[in-house]
């Protein structure tokens, strides 16, 4: 059976593949999946329990139900963010979902789509099942992982349709502030760029508060914005996110969703309206245990000489290994039984750091950075 050539050209993942070696041995403590140990709040689960006990499994608008956007609107407003629930505010299967019907919504084959990277590795894939092109705009540790006006010129963005933005970021826990965001929203305008920006770690900022590119002056028109129920609130599994646009931008999304997706989770949309309006005190919770991890781990990684820059978002430590990142996470693996996922994977600015999730229990965290700092020594 022939395959399509975009098919063709996107590789398994690279994550996927240490899990399988991770798989194969036993008392291995996992600190590569970017996904909560916490379970869903209480009350959320009590409320998709109650939906179905209810009856409640028939599709919902194929935007989502008018309650939960109306929620998803309230709830956005302290990033200084304002959308109409009506016509700018789309509720999709999980966050990358949204990711994709945008990229098929919004690129063009042949368009060139600018990622900033290290970044999540669905991007690119993404961009090129919606015909596109990725150009890479790597970053760098010295400055913090952060974008700047001068990374996005020395890497050809200025002939790019699109920039995907991801703060605060996956894998390497990046963040960028209002001062950051002005000069990338500069660029923005001077080149006619269109924007996604990926916020899903958007409550998951540990100093300061989160800003949104789309709340910088003349950037709403131009940016979609994806955030989800998956980090925040540990609902991982249940598949809920959304996105927040231009009504035109909505609209056209919303187009390929009612045809692929036809509407989100009807559990999942009643398990986040509860969450939104009752589970915050579960959000800073989680956030709190996250930051005493954070903190934990950053001293280690640094006492035991793998430098490691003071991430400030998202679940993850990306610290620098010295070397060949992928061998140093296979011979971890092999004789420490931890496993990590390579920076490498994550493209450009990524190679010779290692992708940490503290998304996991203390006595693990503990037991996995002694067993790190024996391999190391």
């Amino acid at each position: 059976m022939k395959l399509a050539d975009r098919v063709n050209q996107v590789p398994p993942s690279g994550i996927r593949r240490f899990f399988e070696l991770a798989e194969e041995k036993d008392d291995v403590i996992s600190l590569g999946v970017g996904e909560p140990d916490f379970s869903a709040p209480w009350a959320a689960r009590t409320a998709a329990i109650d939906s179905l006990e209810r009856g409640k499994t028939s599709y919902t608008a194929n935007r989502g139900r008018r309650d939960l956007r109306q929620a998803i609107a309230d709830h956005v407003t302290r990033y200084d963010q304002s959308y109409d629930p009506d016509e700018e505010i789309l509720v999709t299967t999980g966050a990358s979902e949204a990711v994709d019907v945008a990229m098929r919504a919004l690129v063009d084959p042949g368009d060139t789509v600018a990622v900033h990277q290290p970044s999540y590795i669905s991007y690119a894939p993404g961009i090129i099942f919606a015909g596109g092109e990725p150009l890479a705009v790597p970053t760098r540790m010295e400055n913090d992982f952060k974008l700047t006006y001068a990374d996005l010129e020395a890497s050809g963005a200025a002939d790019a349709d699109v920039l995907v933005l991801c703060y605060p970021n996956n894998p390497t826990g990046a963040t960028m502030s209002r001062d950051d965001l002005t000069e990338v929203a500069e660029f923005v305008r001077e080149h006619n760029l269109v924007v996604l920006a990926d916020e899903i770690y958007a409550a998951l900022t540990y100093e300061g508060d989160h800003t949104s590119i789309a709340t910088l002056p003349e950037m709403r028109e131009r940016t979609v914005v994806f955030n989800g129920f998956s980090k925040a609130y540990a609902m991982t599994g249940l598949r809920l996110g959304y996105a927040l646009g231009p009504a035109d931008a909505i609209g056209a999304m919303n187009r390929i969703h009612q045809y692929s997706m036809l509407s989100a989770p009807t559990t999942a949309q009643f398990a986040a309206l509860e969450a939104l309006r009752s589970c915050e005190g579960d959000v800073v919770e989680m956030r709190t245990q996250y930051n005493r991890r954070r903190r934990f781990v950053l001293s280690r990684f640094n006492e035991m000489g793998l430098d490691c820059f003071e991430a400030k978002g998202a679940f993850y430590a990306f610290p620098h290994c010295g070397g060949d990142d992928e061998a140093f996470a296979e011979a971890l693996l092999q004789e420490q039984n931890v496993a990590v996922v390579p920076g490498r994977i994550f493209g450009e600015g990524g190679e010779g750091h290692l992708r940490v999730s503290y998304a996991t229990g203390m006595n693990d965290l503990r037991e996995a950075l002694d067993r790190i700092e024996t391999f190391v020594s």
